[in-house]
């Protein structure tokens, strides 16, 4: 056997060996990725009320597929007197009075019908960027409109506890709660309203979330006068 001949069979060998070895060690190791889908994040809302997880958080939305906002190139933009602007503009009719529910459409001119979804989180901050991506819609350079009914057993006073990002402005039972404005990350507890009396009964807090470039998101909990979450409510989409 000529010398080229044993070298080739050789290198064939140690290819073949090493080769062998990749695979074995490839298949004790998951090198497979897990492309984020909706159900990471979400599950239908059910008939039956939802309540605040253990820290006060509320789970429950109706969510409004995101509303493009192409001009929006950069966060810096998001002052006060822009965002009052923005989020006083009305979409569709009874857009500050509207419980959707689930798969209902609204629409917002001629081209564009756009639908609610009725979800629990499964985390305490409500991922928008995964919603929109999960749906197969445009994430960001967008408006994201949030609803949700919360009732309580007695009237009480608490204060809302917002984060969001970016900017976003709160109300409940139509009144202005909060405004959460400037280019700014999700934080827990970012900004707290001032104080808000609950009626015994269903109380609807609504939102609006608006964001350029980049991951969107929010959380809120309701607090006591001592800082404390509450939580003795049931949260619904009705």
């Amino acid at each position: 056997m000529s010398k080229s001949i044993l070298r080739n069979a050789l290198l064939a060998l140690l290819a073949a060996g090493t080769f062998g070895l990749f695979t074995a060690h490839a298949q004790e190791l998951d090198l497979s990725y897990h492309q984020p889908v909706l159900e990471d994040y979400f599950a239908p809302a059910s008939l039956t009320p939802a309540v605040p997880d253990s820290d006060g958080f509320i789970r429950r939305w109706s969510l409004l597929e995101p509303i493009g906002k192409p001009e929006i190139r950069t966060n810096a933009i998001f002052t006060d007197s822009y965002l009052r602007e923005e989020f006083g503009k009305i979409y569709f009719p009874e857009q500050m009075t509207l419980l959707p529910k689930d798969g209902q459409k609204v629409k917002l001119d001629k081209k564009t019908k756009l639908a609610w979804h009725c979800y629990d989180s499964k985390r305490y901050n409500v991922k928008l960027y995964r919603f929109a991506t999960g749906l197969g819609l445009h994430p960001t350079e967008a408006l994201f409109l949030a609803v949700t009914v919360i009732n309580v057993p007695e009237d009480i006073t608490v204060r809302m506890s917002v984060g969001s990002n970016s900017a976003s402005m709160w109300w409940v039972n139509g009144e202005e709660a909060i405004l959460l404005s400037g280019d700014r990350r999700m934080v827990v507890d970012d900004c707290v309203s001032r104080k808000i009396q609950l009626k015994a009964g269903r109380n609807v807090i609504r939102g609006a979330v608006i964001n350029g470039p980049g991951m969107s998101d929010f959380c809120i909990r309701l607090l006591d006068m001592h800082g404390k979450p509450v939580t003795n409510y049931t949260v619904t989409n009705q």
